[in-house]
């Protein structure tokens, strides 16, 4: 049996496959000409979020029996081609959602408290106390567009600093869980942006979510509203949301997540507003410990002839 793990991993989850196969590992291997030829003799393969599993790619892999995501995000994976090709992806199920949650919970606070401007105000040697109010997340209303297992727990983290949570997500009822246990009061997406004193985004990028905040739902932010996207890039219209920046209409954004990545950095440059992040939303320790063995696991599990286990497939 031969593993291919074409992107970054905890070393912990190979532990988990080297009992049951050989495994060639590179993180840079989703860029390699190489990947191809071990792509011929390949049992499994594992990607993170760089590797683009296309019906191609799954055509020069004839043995595969699975493909594992190291996350969450399946936009880089044609699952219609491993369908037809009878080859099950797993991936993470909300093995990073905490790490993101706080990520949002981090962003929001960095962002109220303008931490990065005052950082570099004290640096150049001042002390303008009066140029660094803040405001409170107590009291302000934060916008989820989407609330599922990320946007669930963002949801609980921010009632414990007693803010009031809108929730924009066609999937929930009133009755459903997520709904009932955080308080969110479901409303529509552009009821959510208008009235949000915050807004972080939660939903997969697939046709309906694609350029879903372009510059006509921006507008409806208010002028002091902040915007954090830790789901994908393509869901915001980056120039849009760039030009809204520089004339004031929003008054900032935390960004994780671009279209391109790494994103060019002229388009934002010259603003203090902004929070750029080079999609770290889901990397700490222990999400990355956590992502890797449950991954390895089902793939670990599918190589000794076992079933697949269904809550991990796409």
């Amino acid at each position: 049996m031969l593993v291919v793990v074409t992107e970054t991993i905890d070393q912990r989850g190979l532990q988990l496959l080297e009992p049951v196969s050989k495994v060639i590992y590179d993180p840079a291997l989703w860029r390699s000409p190489e990947l191809t030829a071990y792509l011929k003799e390949a049992d499994a393969l594992i990607v993170r979020n760089q590797t683009k599993v296309t019906a191609a790619l799954l055509e020069k892999a004839p043995n595969l029996k699975i493909v594992g995501r190291l996350g969450v995000g399946l936009d880089n994976i044609d699952l219609a081609a491993a369908r037809q090709r009878q080859v099950p992806v797993v991936f993470a199920r909300g093995a990073n959602a905490t790490a993101v949650a706080e990520y949002v919970l981090g962003a929001m606070l960095a962002s109220a408290r303008r931490f990065g401007p005052a950082t570099r105000h004290v640096l150049e040697g001042g002390w303008n106390r009066e140029a660094f109010y803040g405001t409170e997340l107590s009291g302000k209303t934060l916008g989820l567009v989407g609330l599922g297992d990320i946007g669930m727990r963002v949801a609980l983290r921010a009632r414990a600093f007693q803010m009031q949570i809108l929730a924009y997500d066609p999937l929930l009822l009133p009755t459903s869980a997520a709904v009932v246990e955080t308080s969110a009061k479901l409303v529509t997406l552009e009821e959510t942006l208008a009235q949000a004193d915050f807004i972080s985004i939660h939903v997969p990028l697939i046709a309906e979510t694609r350029g879903l905040l372009g510059a006509e739902r921006l507008a409806l932010l208010k002028p002091s509203a902040i915007l954090i996207n830790t789901s994908r890039g393509h869901i915001v219209d980056e120039p849009a949301l760039a030009a809204h920046l520089r004339e004031g209409k929003i008054a900032g954004a935390v960004l994780d997540v671009f279209a391109q990545e790494p994103p060019n950095p002229d388009l934002w440059q010259g603003l203090d507003n902004i929070i750029l992040t080079p999609h770290v939303g889901g990397l700490t320790q222990e999400a990355q410990y956590r992502t890797a063995t449950l991954v390895c696991q089902a793939v670990s599990e599918v190589l000794e002839g076992k079933a697949v286990n269904p809550l991990l497939c796409a």
